[in-house]
């Protein structure tokens, strides 16, 4: 493994077994656990302002409306940037990449720290959460890297352990935002600022001396053009739309509607706004593991499923002014979100491998075609994601709506039950029906549906 320049990997085969333990598996892990520590801090950036709004009260002159616009901005942000994210990776190398990504995150956080206080303008937080965006760009980099580091076999457990362990970035923030609130008062979001500033530097020093690139993802930004044509795209981009968008959305919205709905103080929203994403993290890997024993198909299908009945808990406990049946609810919401993470990231390289299998054994080079499945794999990563990303600024805008024609968020999660239906429906209809290998042979659908 011969490197060019600094830190670049010139041969990368790790599907082959004998390459992949004598040197493929420490080689990817390394570069695993950084790549998890930077998106961990991106994620932390990208939904500050989940934390920033519940410091603002009666003295900043914002209403709710104003504050789910205000965090709704770094949602589209970051969604438009995860396309570029993935074609930078491409670019300039996942390492070189990790470093610079990094490091933009010092400005939108620097900037809050400035601003953070009554007497600031909506317009001028608006700009600076605009900016915090950069961080949500950092997933799609980092998923798209590591899934090129990884053999299929392995891709479920990789990509949920450093999706999951970028989604406890928002836990973190938030639980940050909590021990802030309770300790020093909810006048001192700065305090919240000074403790990430330096953590952002550490994750760029990090990337610098301990992550590579790969040479093989030179050239790669031309899948992006091949994968738009594929059907598969925009079926997995909007099932992600479900899993993703609801698990940032709900991150961003969760202390809101607490505090909008139920009437809880900054500290008592905080107090369990943390639990709903922290347990999502942790529940991503197991849906990347449960869909490489089981199938993504089957473990999203499931998923989407308990989403739909949790809603309905979640619209009941609203009628009926439970706080705690609510509380509740919405967490095992965020729990399965994650699995749904995990097993809908599990799906994408699958299916690409599939067709590749189906390629090979008509004769088309191995190597080339499995090299081909890796670079589609990762651009249709980055481009979920962007899409996904989005479900989280419907979420929002669709909560400032309902609680500003009704002082409620029943009619948004009404919303949420129907779409939440759509979602399962196309699961089974595109993955698990039994007649899905015919479906594929005349409409491009539905391949492999047992790896799938």
């Amino acid at each position: 493994m011969a490197a060019r320049g600094k830190r670049w990997i010139e041969h990368w085969d790790p599907e082959n077994e004998q390459f992949w333990e004598e040197t493929g598996k420490k080689v990817a892990r390394r570069n695993l656990w950084f790549s998890i520590l930077a998106e961990h801090i991106g994620f932390s950036v990208w939904t500050l302002w989940s934390v920033m709004v519940l410091f603002m009260g009666p003295q900043y002159g914002f209403s709710a409306a104003d504050k789910f616009l205000l965090v709704s901005t770094p949602t589209l942000i970051g969604a438009l940037m995860r396309p570029l994210y993935t074609f930078a990776v491409a670019k300039f190398g996942g390492r070189n990449w990790t470093i610079v990504s990094a490091l933009l995150l010092l400005a939108p956080t620097i900037l809050a720290a400035i601003a953070m206080e009554p007497g600031t303008s909506l317009g001028t937080f608006l700009l600076i959460a605009a900016l915090g965006g950069v961080g949500g760009g950092n997933f799609a980099s980092s998923m798209t890297n590591i899934n090129a580091f990884y053999p299929e076999k392995h891709k479920g457990w990789a990509l949920g352990l450093n999706a999951g362990g970028g989604n406890l970035g928002v836990a973190a923030i938030q639980l940050i935002g909590l021990l802030v609130i309770g300790t020093v008062g909810a006048t001192a979001p700065r305090v919240v600022l000074a403790i990430y500033i330096p953590l952002i530097v550490v994750a760029a020093v990090c990337a610098y001396f301990y992550m590579d690139n790969l040479s093989s993802m030179k050239g790669d930004t031309k899948a992006m053009r091949e994968v738009v044509k594929d059907p598969h795209t925009w079926v997995m981009s909007f099932l992600y739309v479900g899993t993703f968008g609801s698990f940032i959305g709900y991150s961003f919205a969760f202390g809101l509607v607490l505090q909008n709905q139920f009437g809880r103080t900054p500290l008592q929203a905080a107090a369990v706004t943390f639990l709903g994403p922290l347990l999502g993290s942790f529940s991503r890997p197991t849906g990347g593991w449960l869909a490489d024993r089981i199938g993504g198909g089957k473990i999203t299908f499931v998923t989407f499923v308990g989403m739909a009945a949790a809603t309905v808990v979640l619209i009941l406990a609203s009628t009926s002014n439970s706080l705690a049946l609510f509380t509740v609810a919405f967490i095992v919401l965020f729990v399965l979100t994650g699995i749904g993470n995990g097993s809908t990231y599990k799906m994408i390289p699958a299916i690409f491998r599939a067709k590749a299998k189906v390629a090979i054994s008509e004769g088309a080079d191995e190597t080339l075609e499995m090299l081909k499945a890796r670079k589609l794999s990762g651009a249709l990563i980055g481009l979920a994601g962007a899409i996904g990303a989005l479900g989280g600024l419907f979420i929002n805008l669709a909560f400032r709506q309902s609680f500003a024609d009704t002082k409620s968020g029943v009619p948004a999660f009404v919303a949420f039950l129907v779409f939440y239906g759509l979602c399962f429906a196309v699961t089974w209809a595109v993955y698990l029906r039994k007649q899905q290998s015919e479906v594929a042979s005349t409409r491009g659908l539905a391949l492999a549906g047992a790896e799938v």
